[in-house]
């Protein structure tokens, strides 16, 4: 049971959302602090490895707590995060709780030998003492083997509503910062970038219409997308203004 649900965890990391590829100047800051922090991983492990008879000169801050509200871009970071701590030589794996919250909670044991764990949507167990309890431990374990946890939500600690209190303490450890919402021209141009990656032809006043229009949720303008994108293909259409209207009409 354990291992099947462990090789259950090799999802896939998508290798264009990066640092780099993160729009706009709303949350720079946090990118900043975000993108240093797994670079501790880099400075701290290099250090041990050329004086491993030396007491450590670096401490290394272990966990970081990273929340706001839908379509800010926290997935788009932790997998930024993961991809970025690969670039320096180091393990990751991001854990979506969307996806894992109905395996048993054994797919959790032995990650703390990992470089750096993300894990997303972590308001998702509330009301479930069995995860709570889960990520808790493995919160212990990553402290004490010196390695690092990322951890995402939708609100700040004070707001969770998590019921075990020794976990919420936890989560306020480290670095804790929020992402504010996009501008409107920093999600056209997240759509804009996606449809180009899809080798989509999409005006500006394309993508602008679809914002005023139907919901202004980054995620939600995404997965728009993704709908006119197969339609277009599906009807040898291009993607227009009356395209829009008859595709998403019930939407």
């Amino acid at each position: 049971m354990k291992q099947d649900a462990q090789l259950a965890l090799a999802v896939h990391l998508p290798d264009d959302e990066t640092f780099e590829s993160y729009t706009g100047n709303t949350n720079l800051t946090v990118l900043k602090i975000l993108r240093d922090f797994v670079s501790q991983l880099r400075f701290s492990n290099s250090h041990k490895t050329q004086n491993s008879t030396q007491p450590d000169l670096i401490e290394t801050v272990n966990s970081f707590y990273l929340f706001g509200l839908s379509g800010a871009g926290k997935s788009h970071l932790l997998h930024a995060a993961s991809n970025y701590a690969d670039s320096l030589g180091k393990t990751s794996l991001c854990l979506p709780m969307s996806e894992i919250i109905e395996m048993p909670v054994e797919v959790l044991e032995g990650l703390e030998q990992i470089d750096l764990i993300c894990v997303d949507d972590i308001q998702l167990i509330r009301g479930n003492m069995v995860w709570q309890q889960a990520i808790f431990d493995l919160f212990n374990r990553v402290k004490e083997q010196g390695k690092q946890i990322l951890i995402a939500g939708t609100n700040s600690v004070q707001d969770l509503s998590l019921e075990l209190p020794d976990l919420k303490s936890r989560l306020s450890w480290g670095y804790v910062e929020q992402l504010k919402q996009l501008t409107d021209d920093e999600k056209m141009a997240v759509v804009a970038r996606r449809a180009r990656q899809r080798g989509l032809n999409i005006q500006p006043d394309v993508i602008k219409y679809l914002l005023n229009h139907f919901s202004r949720d980054t995620a939600a303008l995404i997965q728009y997308l993704d709908t006119l994108d197969k339609l277009s293909i599906r009807e040898q259409r291009k993607i227009t203004i009356p395209f829009i209207k008859e595709a998403l009409a019930n939407s």
